[in-house]
């Protein structure tokens, strides 16, 4: 379904709305096929074959759709690198897939790269002036604090939140560091470290009633969860991660009604007009996202993120969404009684795909030492009390048997805590 604008608004952050246990109801489609046959499960993801894999957090593994989209592009570059006549349908056709998945109008997706190339074009592409704010958060992966804090060198300010438990940036927080010289609101969509998801509609909401504008690094959300559009005007997001597509593939993404806003902070060939290659005395840019694409496209890393959309479209967003919840609340379930600790929230409408805990008698690179033994692969982070957490991040094709799996090697290692004193003296042996 769309609106007059050609944008799509099949998208609905509050999905869990409905299912407040974070439990799956989906009985059929491409999650439900996975379920139920393990061969075709290996098929679509071959490191199911070999792995229990749980960090999508971190970096995914290819899907052998997208790796063979991958392969094919190579495979025309290599037999006929004149291929101007192909590559173009396949931009264009992932464009218009990652807006459908998204919401976005076609013309307002841009593909630039790592997830740090688009936040720094929205950072370097704003025009600032000295003593202007811009609102980010410290604990924030690094690629969303230093292009805000690089701004200083033109006198902009940084006003860094402060949250109580990491990640937990809530409406409250950010209206707190608002002030009548913020000009933009940098944060990500979930936190790298406990998984906090925060509510991007209430904070958006609260930064255009300010006339603020609210920038999103959507890395560790975009292909997990669904994403509306009405009051973010800019987010960034690699393909690495949740979308499930490869490494060097990402997208910006710029409202259009807020283009005009970004200047490009690259410029080339491709993005200025330049017919027949012939540079003009004007500068004058490219029509849509093509604005902020400059040169060549990286043909592979595109049609790869073109088939790894497909993938996800045809398991669904919102059902995407509600199996992460169901395996890693059934993974929280199982461990509960072990002694671990918790960074991820309780609330399930502010979780993510991402289960961070920790066990406070056991270092945390035992258990990841010990999953790895056992063919489970998890990623660790830490605080910046050096505190080591665990993450675990399944995604829609994960089961509840490797679910049961991990939980069982986090429940030996935990029974090999040691012991307190008073636990000795009274025979808790």
């Amino acid at each position: 379904m769309a609106d007059g604008r050609g944008r799509s608004t099949r998208q609905d952050p509050g999905i869990l709305e409905t299912n407040r246990t974070g439990r799956a109801h989906a009985e059929e489609g491409l999650i439900a096929d996975l379920a139920a046959d393990e061969e075709l499960r290996r098929r679509e993801f071959p490191i199911c074959a070999r792995k229990i894999y749980c960090a999508h957090a971190s970096d995914a593994p290819l899907p052998r759709r997208v790796a063979d989209a991958m392969h094919e592009s190579i495979d025309r570059a290599s037999t006929d690198a004149r291929t101007y006549d192909l590559e173009p349908a396949h931009i264009t056709e992932t464009r218009a897939g990652v807006a459908r998945l998204t919401g976005a109008e076609v013309d307002e997706i841009s593909f630039t790269g790592p997830t740090s190339s688009g936040l720094n074009a929205i950072a370097n592409g704003l025009d600032w002036n000295a003593g202007d704010e811009v609102v980010c958060y410290l604990d924030d992966y690094p690629a969303n604090v230093y292009p805000w804090l690089a701004l200083a060198r033109h006198g902009v300010k940084p006003v860094l939140l402060e949250a109580e438990r990491i990640g937990e940036i809530t409406p409250e927080i950010v209206e707190r560091g608002l002030t009548k010289r913020t000009k933009l609101v940098a944060l990500a969509s979930a936190n790298f470290c406990s998984g906090y998801r925060i509510d991007l509609d209430a904070i958006g909401a609260l930064c255009a009633e300010r006339g603020v504008l609210f920038s999103v690094d959507a890395i560790q959300t975009l292909g997990a969860f669904p994403i509306a559009l009405d009051r973010i005007d800019f987010f960034s997001a690699g393909a690495q991660k949740w979308m499930l597509g490869p490494s060097g593939a990402g997208i910006l993404y710029v409202k259009k009604s807020r283009r005009d806003l970004l200047r490009p902070v690259t410029i080339g060939g491709w993005n200025v007009q330049s017919p027949n290659f012939i540079a003009q005395r004007e500068i004058e840019y490219a029509a849509g996202g093509q604005k902020f694409e400059p040169g060549a496209y990286y043909h592979a890393a595109i049609a790869g993120l073109g088939a790894a959309v497909g993938l996800l479209l045809e398991a669904g967003p919102a059902q995407i969404a509600e199996r992460i919840l169901s395996l890693t609340q059934a993974l929280k379930e199982g461990i509960a009684a072990a002694g671990f600790e918790f960074l991820s929230p309780e609330e399930i409408n502010r979780r993510s795909g991402i289960l961070a805990f920790r066990h406070p008698k056991i270092p945390s690179e035992q258990f990841l030492e010990a999953l790895s033994k056992n063919d489970a692969v998890v990623s660790l982070r830490f605080d910046r009390e050096g505190r080591g957490w665990l993450r675990v991040s399944p995604h829609f094709y994960n089961t509840t048997d490797e679910m049961g799996k991990i939980a069982e090697v986090l429940i030996q290692g935990a029974a090999r805590a040691p012991l307190t004193s008073s636990a000795a003296r009274n025979g808790c042996v």
